[in-house]
């Protein structure tokens, strides 16, 4: 079309009306022809400055030259002429585009409320809806998609996915069920499914959907990644690796699988691959946070403090962590404000492990002229109260008033903690009080044996409970040494209940032990606490209790690697797995260690005897 035809086109006639003029713009942009568009647009404006259908093409024409908020405009107008549907889609559309989500969803409300039968609405809404965080209204939306369109099977994989996010997964694998009889050939909905039938332990399951969606698209570096973990859960170690190795060489700069096959080369001491993996990880995604805690990790398992304690603090911006910023509009103390005069509130901010082991702290805190408000959970309130510098002790609720805050693990980064200066390593929780040993001494009878306290599981919600807990029955060949046991374990389990039931030798008294004060009572009772890695461990070495923590391969950071001590507790011996799983070996060598000390002390005996 020459430049006189697209004027003769272009050029009103006689009796052309708004609406006409409007059809040949939507005509015109239908086929790119924008300028021609616009002035069909114009035209029809001046003979009706008000006509809806050419105010919303006009916005449109804006959207298309990238004016957004001039679409906005012009759409907006045509709205409040009349609130068609499709004037309504278009505005929601554009301002969803311009990350104004609120103001698109009010829009597409109101288109459904027009168009209540299209499935294809409902459906978008409900995206929408998953993105603001109204995940509830979501699965609604999807649901009422499906209902009216049950052949739609993007609603339900979409149901499915967002179901899976809320934790809801007998749901979402309803959901997962019914997308793929209505379609078989997405890759991503079998990778959800899987991810899905992993978290209900359904491995065997999942790992033949991760299968059939690699088959479906071998291109999604995703799936390989979830397979590399399912193959890592089950120590198929070159499985794992080579889906590590495949999702990176469809995606080289893949922060999150470069981190998963971090973690993995940790897992079997594989530092220095594991550094230069991370470090690979942070070139990618430099402020990551999992890249950051997982660095910290390593620096901190290799004795770095320096810049372990600093990279640690990304944990805080780690959901799976488990951190709650609490919100204070108190200043933060990092350790450079000065605290003479001042309240601060040091408030415990992971686990009852954690808060015995950074509340040694306290005293250096206080001694900065701070009065120091302690906030700890319930169970270790009484025992940490009597900590010296603690000016009140409390349990979570509504603290005190308080000038500074600080969360209790960040304080060896406030006091730049090196591992040669490591504070109160020899013991920081008050003796328990003399009545309330003697009362343990009571119910334990004579003291004629050597008394040891066992703990061989810890919490089995912790996400690392697999690999630091044991089975009571791993400790039998302990069990036969001439030593009087002493059960410490709070919250037996199932498989263990019968075992301990079976050996009347193990003393169990701990329907008494109420909170961790009553625990600490009892240590002072006993000759020696043999623990896995749990609170009870971090209580006894606090106390200065001679205490044997028995340790996974590859150990929690702070208890480092290649040493059988440790510089947070002097009181403490640690044995250690010699590869990953070995408890057999770990109690080994801790009965021979404990044999050793009963044979030194009856020779000890028989010499004072002489």
């Amino acid at each position: 079309m020459n430049r006189s035809e697209r004027r003769a086109t272009a050029r009103p006639s006689g009796q052309a009306t708004p609406a006409a003029l409007s059809q040949t713009g939507f005509t015109h942009l239908q086929s790119g022809r924008i300028a021609e568009a616009e002035l069909c647009c114009q035209q029809a404006l001046t003979l009706d400055e008000q006509h809806p259908d050419a105010l919303h093409l006009l916005g449109v024409i804006c959207f298309h030259a990238q004016q957004p908020d001039a679409a906005v405009e012009w759409i907006g107008r045509a709205v409040r002429q009349a609130p068609r549907a499709e004037y309504l889609l278009s505005l929601a559309t554009i301002l969803e585009r311009q990350g104004r989500l609120e103001d698109a969803r009010q829009h597409y409300s109101q288109a459904l409320r027009l168009k209540p039968d299209d499935a294809g609405l409902w459906n978008h809404v409900g995206n929408l809806l998953w993105q603001v965080a109204q995940g509830d209204e979501a699965v609604l939306h999807y649901q009422q998609a499906l209902t009216l369109n049950p052949q739609y099977w993007e609603p339900a994989q979409n149901c499915g996915m967002l179901l899976l996010e809320l934790g809801r997964h007998a749901e979402a694998l309803e959901c997962f069920n019914t997308a793929e009889k209505l379609n078989r050939n997405s890759a991503a909905l079998y990778q959800m499914r899987a991810v899905c039938l992993s978290a209900v332990n359904r491995f065997d399951e999942a790992q033949a959907d991760y299968e059939t969606s690699i088959a479906l698209d071998p291109g999604l570096a995703e799936t390989y990644n979830n397979l590399g973990l399912l193959h890592w859960r089950f120590g198929r170690l070159e499985q794992a690796f080579a889906c590590f190795d495949r999702a990176l060489a469809l995606r080289p700069d893949f922060h999150a699988v470069l981190n998963n096959k971090a973690v993995v080369l940790l897992h079997l001491q594989l530092l220095d691959e594991a550094f230069a993996t991370l470090q690979r990880s942070q070139a990618a995604a430099p402020d990551d946070a999992q890249t950051l805690f997982y660095l910290a990790t390593l620096q901190l398992l290799t004795g770095d403090f320096e810049r372990g304690w600093l990279a640690r603090e990304a944990r805080w911006r780690l959901p799976s962590v488990g951190l709650v910023d609490r919100g204070f509009s108190q200043a933060l103390w990092r350790g450079d404000q000065p605290l003479e005069g001042k309240t601060i509130l040091l408030h415990s901010d992971e686990g009852l492990g954690d808060a015995i082991q950074f509340a040694r702290y306290v005293p250096m805190v206080a001694a900065l002229g701070a009065k120091v408000i302690l906030e700890v959970e319930p169970p270790i309130q009484q025992c940490l109260g009597g900590i010296a510098g603690v000016a009140e002790c409390v349990s979570r609720s509504s603290p005190p008033a308080f000038d500074l805050h600080c969360p209790l693990g960040a304080l060896p980064l406030a006091f730049k903690t090196r591992l040669d200066t490591i504070p109160l390593a020899e013991g920081y929780i008050p003796a328990p009080p003399a009545a309330r040993v003697k009362a343990w001494e009571d119910r334990l009878g004579p003291h004629t044996r050597f008394r040891v306290g066992l703990v061989w599981a810890g919490n089995p919600d912790h996400k690392n409970d697999h690999n630091r807990s044991m089975a009571l029955r791993a400790l039998a060949p302990l069990l036969d040494c001439d030593v009087q046991f002493v059960s410490l374990q709070k919250g037996v389990r199932d498989q263990d209940r019968a075992f301990l039931a079976e050996r009347r030798d193990i003393v169990d008294l701990t329907e008494h032990l109420t909170d961790f004060s009553e625990t600490a009572a009892l240590m002072s009772c006993l000759d020696l606490v043999i623990s896995v890695d749990t609170s009870v461990a971090h209580l006894a070495g606090a106390l200065g209790a001679p205490v044997w923590t028995m340790l996974p391969f590859n150990p929690d950071w702070r208890w480092l690697l290649n040493r059988d001590d440790s510089p947070w507790y002097r009181s403490m011996k640690l044995f250690r797995q010699p590869t990953r799983g070995d408890w057999a070996s770990v109690v080994d060598d801790v009965r021979r260690e404990l044999e050793r000390q009963l044979a030194a002390r009856r020779a000890q005996r028989a010499t004072s005897r002489r």
